[in-house]
């Protein structure tokens, strides 16, 4: 599994800074969130936020990279601590995504909304938003792998698909539970990978806030 980011040291006028900017950016839009908001919801003067940012892109960056740390320590502590055997982690890791949807994602994937605001692929957030991704697709294969699946990368595609869907639809609100009709495919997928869980019927912890 790739390697979790490292926590983001910050002084705590920083830290009032990045935690102003995550909420704007996140529930706004990259785009339509300037400095000078940032910094006025942050309490800060926009010198001190470029004083400790440099640019509203290594805002962004920052904001991204600290999703993605807090998410992977969530996620996996919470897959790991609901089941013990790989095969039920993996059906577990999208009771994991519906908890994450409730509690952090009401307009979607953070960082499938941030890609579709910044297209250029020299952006530095670009690659933070990747690693994202190939992160989910990493833990995914390696869970894959430890319950026997007949094609381990394959099934990790498959299982992608279906997280990455539930997510955009779970922005849309078009669906009432995507994560929990994600599960019930990709219990289909671990059926047909030859690793499904022992008892695919039995009850689910329903995981809330953390």
């Amino acid at each position: 599994m790739a390697e979790e980011p490292t926590p983001q040291t910050l002084t705590p006028g920083a830290r009032k800074i990045l935690e102003a900017a995550s909420r704007l950016f996140y529930e706004r839009g990259i785009t339509a969130v300037g400095v000078d908001l940032v910094a006025r919801e942050a309490g800060v003067t926009k010198k001190t936020l470029y004083d400790r940012f440099g640019s509203k892109e290594a805002l962004v960056t920052a904001y991204l990279r600290e999703r993605d740390a807090r998410w992977r320590r969530w996620f996996t502590a919470t897959v790991e601590e609901g089941a013990a055997e790989p095969a039920e982690r993996l059906a577990g890791t999208f009771d994991a995504l519906g908890a994450w949807m409730r509690r952090e994602n009401p307009r979607g994937c953070g960082f499938v909304n941030a890609a579709a605001e910044l297209p250029d692929p020299g952006h530095p957030a670009r690659a933070v938003i990747e690693d994202q991704k190939r992160w989910l697709r990493g833990y995914l294969r390696e869970l894959s792998a430890a319950a026997g699946a007949d094609a381990p990368d394959r099934l990790a595609d498959e299982l992608l698909l279906l997280h990455e869907g539930a997510t955009v639809l779970g922005g849309l609100h078009l669906t009432g539970d995507p994560a929990a009709t994600a599960r019930s495919l990709a219990l289909r997928a671990l059926e047909h990978a030859g690793c499904a869980p022992a008892e695919q019927n039995g009850p689910r912890r329903r995981l809330g806030r953390a």
